[in-house]
């Protein structure tokens, strides 16, 4: 029997598709699973972990500042060397890391290897994605790319549970092999299928632009993570926020004069653009932090252990298994930004019901908040990638991806570090409030640190006069502030977003800002 070239080419299609996807479920994996696994590093290196303890926040923030940082850098390079080699090179760097991590020797050393893996994420996503760009069109393009960000909220989802069960039966170390074993798969079925593509008016790297975003990002992070033990107004803390706003102002700088931006500005215009970036954002602060802090809650100060944290994170990651599929078909009678907007309302609802329940600590009363939350952040989690991957011309879909990509990681490392320092912040408030004057300052701002990584030892030993039960609760009360705040940021973003996206039905009405910019830069060439 003969088969058809068609045939053959919806074959390769898929094969393709399923290698980005599994590339795609390895790095959220390593995000999900390695917040759960940072109380058993810390127990691991419990000497590196009481000598600095924003070491322990490095372990997720590392990942996602070298991943975030880097995405826009990454999608340039795909265009302009071969979507294919940077996406097998990022593959590849990810699984050689994926296995160092799995064997690093010190707590310093894994912070390291944990920004490695986020730049070769970074390569991975930026090729994978701008290859799936040029494979496929129209409503075929957005549906895979709605199956790639369903296969994120799988990572996402799955994660906690997978790395409870290889801490509770191996070890924390095979939480970064599982990653390896992903990579290797997507290397060997998939990149052989691929054919690589580039932009013919690819210009090279924006350098300037790379090094003035990553650096930016890089001291506004490590600032905000320093904080909570040095002190806001600490010399070092005060000059990496000022020097992050700096470089911040020079990066916008450099784009608006640079003939090929890195981040075309302009594309900020269009309120419909703002309100595709606005969704991954929301989703940052109303489900991506829980991830991390509710097994570091969970874990370290509640006492679970890490397989009964993972079952009960279920509760906040399960709808993302359903969710996404039903929010789609409800666009046939609803606006995408409508869907994503009552999501956000819904996720809002949630934030502020689990800052109830968690009051008197951490039990079943908190599965119908966490199902909420996870429900309304569902619903716009599968339709944003298919609405920001037509926002410019497929020949710059390195840059298309890059942007959105970057939103999306960017704000996930920026989000988890404030949401960090607050949660500090509100914990040193609560135990300054309450009867412990003859308790030194310093000790107190040193405890609530290391609260907010999830170490109830090392905050004892700080505070040894202040009974274990009075930090739980101090920490309990800060921790429903805190989820409080959130509910009132994540339903400010939903109200945006209907404002924004409400009257789009689709992908369609943000073409035609598309066409729109499109036509804008052929004029601008044709009279340069």
């Amino acid at each position: 029997m003969t088969i058809s070239p068609n045939h053959n080419e919806a074959s390769r299609r898929v094969a393709i598709l399923a290698a980005v996807c599994l590339a795609g479920l390895a790095m959220p994996l390593a995000f999900s699973g390695g917040a759960v696994a940072t109380p058993a590093i810390g127990r691991a290196f419990v000497r590196d972990a009481a000598s600095a303890p924003a070491a322990l926040n490095w372990v997720t923030n590392a990942f996602m500042l070298a991943f975030g940082s880097l995405l826009m850098a990454a999608g340039t390079l795909a265009d302009q060397y071969g979507r294919k080699r940077v996406f097998a090179l990022g593959v590849a760097g990810f699984t050689l890391a994926s296995l160092a991590l799995a064997c690093a020797p010190s707590l310093f050393s894994l912070d390291l290897l944990r920004a490695a893996q986020g730049l070769s994420a970074a390569a991975a996503l930026a090729g994978g994605t701008a290859a799936l760009a040029q494979e496929f069109d129209g409503h075929a393009r957005t549906r895979a790319f709605s199956l790639l960000g369903t296969t994120f909220g799988l990572g996402l989802a799955f994660g906690p549970v997978i790395a409870g069960l290889l801490i509770e039966r191996i070890g924390w170390r095979a939480v970064f092999a599982t990653g390896a074993v992903a990579g290797a798969f997507a290397l060997v079925f998939g990149v052989p299928r691929m054919r690589e593509s580039r932009d013919p008016n690819a210009r090279g790297l924006d350098w300037a632009g790379t090094l003035t975003f990553t650096a930016a990002l890089s001291c506004f992070t490590y600032g905000v993570i320093e904080a909570p033990s040095r002190g806001w107004t600490h010399a070092l803390v005060a000059g990496l926020l000022a020097a992050s706003v700096v470089l911040a102002c020079a990066f916008v700088a450099i784009e608006k004069r640079i003939a090929r931006p890195m981040l075309d500005l302009s594309l900020f215009r269009y309120p419909r653009f703002v309100g595709v970036q606005l969704l991954p954002i929301a989703t940052c602060f109303c489900y991506i932090v829980l991830l991390v802090v509710l097994p570091l809650r969970l874990i370290g100060v509640e006492g679970y252990r890490e397989i009964d944290a993972g079952w009960l994170m279920l509760a906040l990651s399960a709808p993302m298994l359903v969710v996404p599929l039903a929010a789609a078909v409800l666009t046939r009678w609803l606006s995408p930004g409508v869907v994503s907007g009552i999501g956000l309302a819904i996720a809002a609802a949630g934030l502020y019901a689990l800052g109830l329940a968690l009051r008197g600590g951490a039990n079943a009363s908190a599965i119908g908040p966490m199902l909420a939350i996870g429900t309304g952040a569902a619903m716009p989690w599968g339709l944003m990638d298919g609405l920001s991957v037509s926002v410019v011309p497929k020949e710059r879909a390195g840059m298309a991806t890059g942007i959105f990509s970057t939103t999306r990681v960017a704000g996930e490392g920026i989000a988890l570090a404030c949401v960090s320092a607050l949660l500090a912040a509100l914990t040193q408030a609560r135990l300054l409030a309450a009867d412990h004057v003859h308790v030194d300052g310093g000790a107190i701002a040193q405890a609530s640190a290391r609260l907010a990584t999830g170490d109830l030892a090392q905050a004892a030993a700080w505070l040894p006069g202040v009974h274990v039960s009075a930090l739980r609760a101090a920490y309990a009360d800060a921790f429903s502030v805190l989820l409080t705040g959130l509910a009132v940021l994540t339903l400010g973003c939903a109200i945006a977003v209907i404002v924004f996206l409400g009257r789009a039905r689709g992908a369609s009405s943000v073409q035609g800002d598309l066409l729109e910019h499109a036509a804008a830069i052929v004029r601008e060439e044709g009279r340069a």
